[in-house]
C-alpha cells in the first residue's frame, strides 16, 4: 500500500473542513478536481475515508485515523520549509506561541529583551488568548495553558512541580494603612478578586467569616494592577506578582499562603511532531532560566523585607 503524497493536501483541507465546496476553495482549485483526487485517494488505499449522505461528506473511523497523522507529518514538513526559507534568506525563524492574557502581561513581556538577546535569529510570535487553541487548525507551534493537563492531541510538561500558592497582596500604601496583618483586620478591608478564593483563604488561617470582594476580574493580570492601584487586598500567584513585589509594588499583607482546592499549574503544551525542533528546544530552555531567576529574585526580595522589618522594630 503506498500513500499518494499529492492527494494529501486535498485529503487535509476536506477532512478538516466536512466540505468539499469550501476545500476547493482553500485549496484555489475546483470542486470537481477536489472530489477526484479524494476518490483517487480512496481507490489508491483501497478503502473509503468519508461517509456521504446526501450533499454531505464527513470522516468515517478510518478517515480520521489518517487524518491525525497527515496532520502532524504536514506540519512538520511546513516547519521544515520554514526553516529552509530562513536559511535561505538569512531571515529569523519564527515560533509561534499562545498565552493568556494575563501571564504575557505580567510575566512574559518583560523578559522579551532577553529573549532576543540570547536568540536574536528566533522570532517569538506571541499571541494571547483565554480560549484553548487547537494548536494545528489555529497554526501555533505551541502554548503556555494554566490547568491540569493533559491536553488531547499535544504533549505537556509541567514548568513547575507543584501548584502555585496563593498569597494575599496589596500595594505598599495599603499595606502602611493597616493596623495588623491578622486575617480578622484583612476581612474589613476591601478584597479584589473571588469570593470562593478568598472564602478558602480565610478559613485555612482559621477564620470563618462571610466573603463579600468588591471587584472581580475575569483577568489575573487586571486583578493585580487593580491592587497596584491600591484598589484593595488581592490574592495573587506569586509568579506573576514576581516582578511587582521584587520592584516594590505589591507586598505580601500576610504570611498565609494556600493552594486553591482547584489546583492547577502552568504547562508548556506543543504539537508531539516538535519534540526536537531546535526552536521550541531553545523556547523550553529559555522558559525554565527564566523561571529561575524569578525564583532567585523573590528569594532576594523576602530577605530584603526581612532585613527592614527588623531594623524597623529596632527603630
Amino acid at each position: 500500500m503506498r500513500l499518494p503524497l499529492n492527494t494529501l493536501p486535498a485529503f487535509r483541507a476536506v477532512a478538516e473542513l466536512q466540505n468539499l465546496r469550501a476545500a476547493a476553495e482553500r485549496l484555489h482549485l475546483t470542486h470537481s478536481a477536489v472530489s477526484q483526487q479524494i476518490k483517487g485517494l480512496e481507490e489508491q488505499l483501497g478503502f473509503a475515508l468519508f461517509e456521504r449522505s446526501g450533499r454531505g461528506i464527513v470522516l468515517n473511523p478510518a478517515g480520521a485515523a489518517l487524518l491525525c497523522s497527515v496532520q502532524s507529518a504536514m506540519a512538520l514538513l511546513d516547519e521544515g520549509l520554514m526553516a529552509a526559507s530562513a536559511a535561505a534568506t538569512g531571515s529569523a525563524q519564527r515560533l509561534r506561541v499562545s498565552v493568556l492574557p494575563s501571564f504575557a502581561q505580567r510575566w512574559l513581556l518583560p523578559r522579551m529583551t532577553r529573549w532576543h538577546k540570547r536568540h536574536p535569529d528566533l522570532s517569538l510570535q506571541i499571541e494571547t488568548s483565554q480560549q484553548v487553541v487547537d494548536l494545528l487548525r489555529d497554526g501555533f507551534h505551541a502554548a503556555l495553558r494554566f490547568g491540569r493537563g493533559p491536553w488531547p492531541g499535544v504533549e505537556s510538561e509541567p514548568l513547575f512541580d507543584m501548584p502555585l500558592p496563593l498569597i494575599a497582596l496589596a500595594s505598599p500604601e495599603t499595606a502602611a494603612a493597616l493596623p495588623d496583618n491578622t486575617p480578622e483586620t484583612l476581612a474589613r478591608q476591601p478584597l479584589l478578586g473571588e469570593r470562593d478564593m478568598w472564602q478558602h483563604w480565610f478559613n485555612a488561617a482559621g477564620l470563618s467569616v462571610p466573603v463579600t470582594p468588591v471587584a472581580t476580574f475575569n483577568d489575573a493580570g487586571m486583578m493585580l494592577q487593580a491592587a497596584e492601584q491600591g484598589l484593595g487586598i488581592t490574592l495573587g500567584r506569586e509568579l506573576l506578582a514576581a516582578d511587582a513585589i521584587c520592584a516594590g509594588r505589591l507586598v505580601q499583607v500576610s504570611p498565609v499562603t494556600v493552594h486553591y482546592e482547584q489546583a492547577q499549574t502552568y504547562h508548556l503544551v506543543y504539537r508531539p511532531s516538535l519534540r526536537d525542533w531546535a526552536p521550541l528546544v531553545a523556547l523550553k530552555q529559555w522558559l525554565r532560566d527564566e523561571l529561575e531567576r524569578s525564583s532567585k529574585g523573590l528569594v532576594t526580595a523576602a530577605r530584603h523585607d526581612a532585613v527592614k522589618a527588623a531594623r524597623d522594630e529596632r527603630a
